[in-house]
Protein backbone atom coordinates (compact mmCIF):
# COMPACT_ATOMS: atom_id res chain seq x y z
CA UNK A 1 0.00 0.00 0.00
CA UNK A 2 2.61 2.38 0.96
CA UNK A 3 5.79 1.42 -1.42
CA UNK A 4 7.36 4.27 -3.18
CA UNK A 5 10.63 4.66 -3.96
CA UNK A 6 12.00 8.45 -3.13
CA UNK A 7 15.08 8.12 -4.94
CA UNK A 8 13.19 9.05 -7.93
CA UNK A 9 11.83 11.89 -6.84
CA UNK A 10 12.89 14.40 -9.67
CA UNK A 11 13.15 18.51 -9.95
CA UNK A 12 9.73 18.95 -11.41
CA UNK A 13 8.70 16.71 -8.15
CA UNK A 14 9.97 18.67 -6.00
CA UNK A 15 9.35 22.37 -7.21
CA UNK A 16 5.45 21.14 -7.77
CA UNK A 17 5.31 20.30 -3.95
CA UNK A 18 6.79 23.26 -3.22
CA UNK A 19 4.53 25.11 -5.43
CA UNK A 20 2.04 23.50 -3.49
CA UNK A 21 2.64 25.11 -0.28
CA UNK A 22 2.79 28.18 -1.68
CA UNK A 23 -0.75 27.67 -2.75
CA UNK A 24 -1.73 26.70 0.69
CA UNK A 25 0.07 29.80 2.56
CA UNK A 26 -1.91 31.74 -0.11
CA UNK A 27 -5.01 30.11 1.26
CA UNK A 28 -4.18 30.78 4.37
CA UNK A 29 -4.01 34.23 4.10
CA UNK A 30 -7.27 34.43 2.66
CA UNK A 31 -9.24 32.75 5.35
CA UNK A 32 -6.78 35.15 7.77
CA UNK A 33 -8.38 38.16 6.06
CA UNK A 34 -11.91 36.46 5.99
CA UNK A 35 -11.21 37.44 9.94
CA UNK A 36 -9.84 33.95 10.91
CA UNK A 37 -6.67 34.86 11.75
CA UNK A 38 -5.09 34.09 15.71
CA UNK A 39 -5.60 36.92 18.26
CA UNK A 40 -2.65 36.94 20.18
CA UNK A 41 -1.69 37.92 23.72
CA UNK A 42 0.93 41.20 23.38
CA UNK A 43 4.35 39.48 23.64
CA UNK A 44 8.14 41.32 22.77
CA UNK A 45 10.62 38.63 21.37
CA UNK A 46 13.49 38.25 24.46
CA UNK A 47 16.12 36.45 22.10
CA UNK A 48 16.32 35.33 17.91
CA UNK A 49 18.68 33.40 15.98
CA UNK A 50 18.11 31.61 12.63
CA UNK A 51 15.25 29.40 13.00
CA UNK A 52 14.15 30.43 16.67
CA UNK A 53 12.47 33.02 18.30
CA UNK A 54 11.76 33.40 22.29
CA UNK A 55 8.93 34.80 22.88
CA UNK A 56 7.88 36.67 26.46
CA UNK A 57 4.67 37.30 27.21
CA UNK A 58 4.13 40.81 28.60
CA UNK A 59 1.82 39.46 31.53
CA UNK A 60 4.52 37.75 32.88
CA UNK A 61 5.93 40.45 34.75
CA UNK A 62 5.85 38.78 38.28
CA UNK A 63 7.33 36.82 40.74
CA UNK A 64 5.69 33.38 39.62
CA UNK A 65 7.95 30.55 38.26
CA UNK A 66 8.91 30.61 34.10
CA UNK A 67 7.55 27.66 31.78
CA UNK A 68 8.68 27.21 28.59
CA UNK A 69 6.15 25.65 25.57
CA UNK A 70 7.59 24.08 22.97
CA UNK A 71 5.50 24.03 19.91
CA UNK A 72 6.11 21.54 16.95
CA UNK A 73 8.38 22.75 14.76
CA UNK A 74 6.30 22.17 11.53
CA UNK A 75 3.73 25.29 11.83
CA UNK A 76 3.36 27.90 13.33
CA UNK A 77 3.23 28.46 17.47
CA UNK A 78 0.25 30.24 17.88
CA UNK A 79 -2.19 27.16 17.72
CA UNK A 80 -1.05 27.87 21.96
CA UNK A 81 -2.76 31.78 22.05
CA UNK A 82 -5.10 31.03 19.57
CA UNK A 83 -8.09 33.40 21.04
CA UNK A 84 -8.21 34.21 24.60
CA UNK A 85 -10.83 32.03 25.27
CA UNK A 86 -9.08 28.87 24.07
CA UNK A 87 -5.34 30.35 24.73
CA UNK A 88 -3.05 28.14 26.90
CA UNK A 89 -0.66 31.24 26.87
CA UNK A 90 -3.41 33.04 28.43
CA UNK A 91 -4.06 30.19 31.19
CA UNK A 92 -0.48 29.99 32.33
CA UNK A 93 -0.42 33.64 33.37
CA UNK A 94 -4.01 33.49 34.81
CA UNK A 95 -2.22 30.98 37.24
CA UNK A 96 0.86 33.11 37.85
CA UNK A 97 3.03 31.78 35.63
CA UNK A 98 6.19 33.74 33.92
CA UNK A 99 5.17 32.21 30.28
CA UNK A 100 7.96 32.18 27.69
CA UNK A 101 7.11 30.24 23.99
CA UNK A 102 9.72 28.54 21.42
CA UNK A 103 8.57 29.91 18.19
CA UNK A 104 10.18 28.00 15.85
CA UNK A 105 10.52 30.28 12.21
CA UNK A 106 11.23 28.66 8.85
CA UNK A 107 15.10 29.19 7.61
CA UNK A 108 14.04 28.54 3.43
CA UNK A 109 17.58 29.93 3.10
CA UNK A 110 19.34 28.94 6.07
CA UNK A 111 21.30 25.52 7.37
CA UNK A 112 19.60 22.53 6.73
CA UNK A 113 21.57 20.33 8.64
CA UNK A 114 20.55 21.48 12.19
CA UNK A 115 18.68 18.37 13.88
CA UNK A 116 17.08 16.67 16.47
CA UNK A 117 20.05 17.79 18.72
CA UNK A 118 19.74 21.34 18.24
CA UNK A 119 16.08 21.06 18.45
CA UNK A 120 15.78 19.07 21.40
CA UNK A 121 18.98 20.18 23.16
CA UNK A 122 21.18 23.45 21.48
CA UNK A 123 18.35 25.79 20.98
CA UNK A 124 15.67 24.58 23.98
CA UNK A 125 18.76 25.09 26.40
CA UNK A 126 19.60 28.21 25.11
CA UNK A 127 16.14 29.35 26.17
CA UNK A 128 16.72 28.18 29.18
CA UNK A 129 19.84 30.45 29.54
CA UNK A 130 17.95 33.48 28.50
CA UNK A 131 14.49 32.45 30.58
CA UNK A 132 16.91 32.69 34.24
CA UNK A 133 18.49 35.92 33.19
CA UNK A 134 15.32 37.10 32.63
CA UNK A 135 13.51 35.78 35.11
CA UNK A 136 16.32 35.12 38.11
CA UNK A 137 15.10 31.54 38.38
CA UNK A 138 17.08 28.29 37.87
CA UNK A 139 14.81 26.08 36.97
CA UNK A 140 11.53 25.78 34.48
CA UNK A 141 9.01 24.34 33.75
CA UNK A 142 8.68 22.78 30.49
CA UNK A 143 5.69 21.77 28.25
CA UNK A 144 5.37 20.21 24.60
CA UNK A 145 2.70 19.26 22.23
CA UNK A 146 3.17 16.09 19.86
CA UNK A 147 6.59 16.58 18.20
CA UNK A 148 7.03 19.81 20.31
CA UNK A 149 6.79 17.29 23.37
CA UNK A 150 9.31 14.94 22.12
CA UNK A 151 11.56 18.06 22.07
CA UNK A 152 10.30 18.73 25.68
CA UNK A 153 11.25 15.17 26.59
CA UNK A 154 14.56 15.38 25.23
CA UNK A 155 15.54 18.61 26.65
CA UNK A 156 13.84 17.36 30.26
CA UNK A 157 16.01 14.21 30.19
CA UNK A 158 19.43 15.85 29.08
CA UNK A 159 18.68 18.63 31.64
CA UNK A 160 16.90 16.84 34.36
CA UNK A 161 19.02 19.31 36.99
CA UNK A 162 17.58 22.73 35.33
CA UNK A 163 13.72 21.02 34.65
CA UNK A 164 10.69 21.89 37.71
CA UNK A 165 8.11 19.14 35.52
CA UNK A 166 7.63 18.49 32.57
CA UNK A 167 4.20 18.50 30.47
CA UNK A 168 3.87 16.25 27.47
CA UNK A 169 0.74 16.75 25.48
CA UNK A 170 0.17 13.72 22.79
CA UNK A 171 3.38 13.32 22.57
CA UNK A 172 4.42 10.28 20.69
CA UNK A 173 8.05 8.52 22.73
CA UNK A 174 7.55 5.22 21.81
CA UNK A 175 7.55 3.97 18.29
CA UNK A 176 7.56 0.07 17.99
CA UNK A 177 5.19 -1.82 15.57
CA UNK A 178 1.73 -0.97 15.90
CA UNK A 179 2.49 2.03 18.54
CA UNK A 180 2.03 4.61 15.59
CA UNK A 181 0.38 5.27 12.51
CA UNK A 182 2.96 6.51 10.83
CA UNK A 183 5.08 3.30 11.75
CA UNK A 184 3.57 0.99 8.39
CA UNK A 185 4.58 4.10 6.24
CA UNK A 186 8.26 4.46 7.24
CA UNK A 187 8.90 0.82 7.12
CA UNK A 188 7.38 1.07 3.63
CA UNK A 189 9.88 3.63 2.90
CA UNK A 190 14.02 3.44 2.58
CA UNK A 191 15.89 5.62 4.28
CA UNK A 192 14.75 9.61 5.26
CA UNK A 193 17.96 10.76 3.66
CA UNK A 194 17.19 10.13 0.15
CA UNK A 195 13.96 12.84 0.93
CA UNK A 196 15.98 15.28 2.64
CA UNK A 197 18.46 15.23 -0.15
CA UNK A 198 15.92 15.50 -2.71
CA UNK A 199 14.17 18.60 -0.73
CA UNK A 200 17.16 20.14 1.34
CA UNK A 201 14.07 21.65 3.46
CA UNK A 202 10.93 18.73 3.25
CA UNK A 203 7.69 20.74 2.57
CA UNK A 204 5.10 21.21 4.33
CA UNK A 205 2.96 19.72 1.67
CA UNK A 206 4.84 16.70 1.86
CA UNK A 207 4.43 16.47 5.42
CA UNK A 208 0.55 17.00 5.11
CA UNK A 209 0.58 14.46 2.21
CA UNK A 210 2.23 11.58 3.98
CA UNK A 211 0.31 12.34 7.34
CA UNK A 212 -3.53 12.14 5.33
CA UNK A 213 -1.59 8.82 3.95
CA UNK A 214 -0.90 7.18 7.27
CA UNK A 215 -3.89 7.94 9.13
CA UNK A 216 -6.60 9.32 6.45
CA UNK A 217 -9.91 9.20 9.04
CA UNK A 218 -8.06 11.75 11.74
CA UNK A 219 -6.52 13.89 8.74
CA UNK A 220 -9.83 13.84 6.50
CA UNK A 221 -13.27 12.62 7.54
CA UNK A 222 -12.84 13.44 11.11
CA UNK A 223 -12.55 17.27 10.18
CA UNK A 224 -15.44 17.27 7.78
CA UNK A 225 -17.50 15.80 10.55
CA UNK A 226 -15.93 18.31 12.91
CA UNK A 227 -17.06 21.22 10.66
CA UNK A 228 -20.69 19.53 10.21
CA UNK A 229 -21.47 19.38 14.17
CA UNK A 230 -19.53 22.94 14.49
CA UNK A 231 -22.54 24.35 12.37
CA UNK A 232 -24.84 24.79 15.12
CA UNK A 233 -22.42 26.76 17.24
CA UNK A 234 -21.41 30.18 16.02
CA UNK A 235 -18.48 30.13 18.44
CA UNK A 236 -17.35 26.35 17.55
CA UNK A 237 -17.82 27.08 14.27
CA UNK A 238 -15.23 30.12 14.50
CA UNK A 239 -12.82 27.93 16.56
CA UNK A 240 -12.70 25.27 13.64
CA UNK A 241 -11.83 27.81 11.42
CA UNK A 242 -9.58 29.34 13.09
CA UNK A 243 -7.70 25.87 13.29
CA UNK A 244 -8.39 25.29 9.40
CA UNK A 245 -6.42 28.78 9.22
CA UNK A 246 -3.57 27.49 11.15
CA UNK A 247 -3.30 24.34 9.18
CA UNK A 248 -2.28 26.32 6.27
CA UNK A 249 0.37 28.20 8.36
CA UNK A 250 3.33 25.53 8.03
CA UNK A 251 6.60 25.25 6.77
CA UNK A 252 9.42 23.15 6.26
CA UNK A 253 11.57 21.02 7.73
CA UNK A 254 15.54 20.85 7.62
CA UNK A 255 16.85 17.79 6.30
CA UNK A 256 18.58 16.81 8.98
CA UNK A 257 15.58 16.77 11.90
CA UNK A 258 12.87 15.53 9.31
CA UNK A 259 15.97 12.53 9.00
CA UNK A 260 16.56 12.18 12.74
CA UNK A 261 12.99 12.09 13.26
CA UNK A 262 12.10 9.27 10.36
CA UNK A 263 15.70 7.46 11.29
CA UNK A 264 16.48 7.63 15.01
CA UNK A 265 12.81 7.83 16.33
CA UNK A 266 10.07 6.27 14.02
CA UNK A 267 12.52 3.53 12.42
CA UNK A 268 15.33 2.63 15.21
CA UNK A 269 12.71 3.79 18.60
CA UNK A 270 16.60 5.46 19.62
CA UNK A 271 14.61 7.41 22.20
CA UNK A 272 12.73 4.78 24.21
CA UNK A 273 15.45 2.04 24.37
CA UNK A 274 17.81 4.63 25.78
CA UNK A 275 20.26 5.09 23.03
CA UNK A 276 19.15 8.90 21.90
CA UNK A 277 22.60 10.57 20.75
CA UNK A 278 22.18 13.76 22.08
CA UNK A 279 25.45 15.82 22.14
CA UNK A 280 27.58 12.38 22.50
CA UNK A 281 25.47 11.65 24.83
CA UNK A 282 22.77 8.18 24.75
CA UNK A 283 19.26 9.38 26.77
CA UNK A 284 16.14 7.27 27.70
CA UNK A 285 13.25 7.39 29.67
CA UNK A 286 15.16 6.67 32.83
CA UNK A 287 17.20 9.93 32.41
CA UNK A 288 14.06 12.03 32.63
CA UNK A 289 13.19 12.43 35.98
CA UNK A 290 11.17 16.08 36.80
CA UNK A 291 8.15 15.38 37.35
CA UNK A 292 5.82 14.20 34.72
CA UNK A 293 2.45 14.68 33.44
CA UNK A 294 1.54 12.85 30.19
CA UNK A 295 -1.65 13.75 28.20
CA UNK A 296 -3.20 11.17 26.29
CA UNK A 297 -6.42 10.83 23.98
CA UNK A 298 -7.71 7.31 24.65
CA UNK A 299 -9.97 7.70 20.87
CA UNK A 300 -6.85 8.98 19.32
CA UNK A 301 -5.34 6.74 15.74
CA UNK A 302 -2.72 9.59 15.43
CA UNK A 303 -1.00 9.60 19.00
CA UNK A 304 -2.53 6.51 20.21
CA UNK A 305 -2.11 5.05 24.34
CA UNK A 306 0.75 3.02 23.03
CA UNK A 307 3.22 5.46 21.58
CA UNK A 308 2.84 7.28 24.78
CA UNK A 309 2.07 5.60 28.08
CA UNK A 310 5.43 3.39 27.68
CA UNK A 311 7.42 5.62 27.69
CA UNK A 312 5.65 7.71 30.48
CA UNK A 313 5.78 4.15 32.89
CA UNK A 314 9.76 3.77 32.18
CA UNK A 315 10.36 7.31 32.87
CA UNK A 316 12.53 7.88 36.27
CA UNK A 317 10.25 10.80 37.46
CA UNK A 318 9.15 9.78 41.17
CA UNK A 319 6.21 11.78 40.78
CA UNK A 320 3.88 11.07 37.49
CA UNK A 321 0.02 11.17 36.06
CA UNK A 322 -1.49 10.36 33.55
CA UNK A 323 -4.19 12.50 31.89
CA UNK A 324 -6.67 11.66 29.59
CA UNK A 325 -8.51 14.14 26.85
CA UNK A 326 -11.85 13.16 25.56
CA UNK A 327 -11.93 15.74 22.69
CA UNK A 328 -14.25 18.39 21.70
CA UNK A 329 -16.59 19.97 19.10
CA UNK A 330 -14.84 22.53 17.19
CA UNK A 331 -11.12 21.72 17.43
CA UNK A 332 -11.07 20.92 13.24
CA UNK A 333 -8.16 18.48 14.40
CA UNK A 334 -9.01 16.29 17.50
CA UNK A 335 -5.14 16.23 17.97
CA UNK A 336 -5.12 19.69 18.61
CA UNK A 337 -8.04 20.04 20.91
CA UNK A 338 -5.34 19.81 24.14
CA UNK A 339 -4.68 23.36 22.77
CA UNK A 340 -8.04 24.92 21.23
CA UNK A 341 -10.91 22.64 22.49
CA UNK A 342 -13.48 24.13 25.03
CA UNK A 343 -13.78 20.96 27.04
CA UNK A 344 -9.78 21.33 27.48
CA UNK A 345 -10.24 24.25 28.58
CA UNK A 346 -12.67 24.02 31.23
CA UNK A 347 -11.68 20.64 32.40
CA UNK A 348 -8.13 19.65 31.66
CA UNK A 349 -6.27 22.08 31.97
CA UNK A 350 -7.60 23.14 35.51
CA UNK A 351 -6.69 19.43 36.17
CA UNK A 352 -3.39 20.05 35.00
CA UNK A 353 -2.57 23.06 36.93
CA UNK A 354 -4.23 21.23 40.03
CA UNK A 355 -1.29 18.48 39.93
CA UNK A 356 1.69 21.21 39.20
CA UNK A 357 0.48 22.85 42.55
CA UNK A 358 0.14 26.69 43.75
CA UNK A 359 2.75 28.23 41.76
CA UNK A 360 5.97 28.69 43.78
CA UNK A 361 9.34 30.41 42.64
CA UNK A 362 12.49 28.27 42.20
CA UNK A 363 15.23 29.03 43.70
CA UNK A 364 16.94 31.93 43.28
CA UNK A 365 20.16 32.10 41.41
CA UNK A 366 21.50 34.64 44.20
CA UNK A 367 20.08 31.86 46.90
CA UNK A 368 22.95 30.54 49.37
CA UNK A 369 23.79 26.86 48.34
CA UNK A 370 21.65 24.99 51.39
CA UNK A 371 18.78 27.16 49.88
CA UNK A 372 18.92 25.47 46.28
Amino acid sequence: MYAMNWNTLDPFGTQALKDMDRRRQAKGAMLERAGYGPQRTPSSVLHAEPGLNLLSYDGARNDGPPVLLVPAPIKRSYIWDMSPEISVVRRWLERGYRVYLAEWVPTPDGDSEVGLADYGERLLALCQKKIVEDSGQARITIAGHSLGGILAAIYSAAHPQQVAATVLLEAPLRFAHAACCFTPLVKATPDARAIAHAFRHVPGAFLNMMSAMAEPQAFGWERIIDRTLSLADPRALTTHMRVERWTHDEFALPGKLFTDIVESLYRRDDFMQGRLDIGGRAIGPHDLRAPLMSVVDLRSKVIPPPSVLPFHEAAGSERKQVLSYGGDVGVNLQHVGVLVGRNAHAALWPQIFDWLGAPAAAPLLTAPASAA
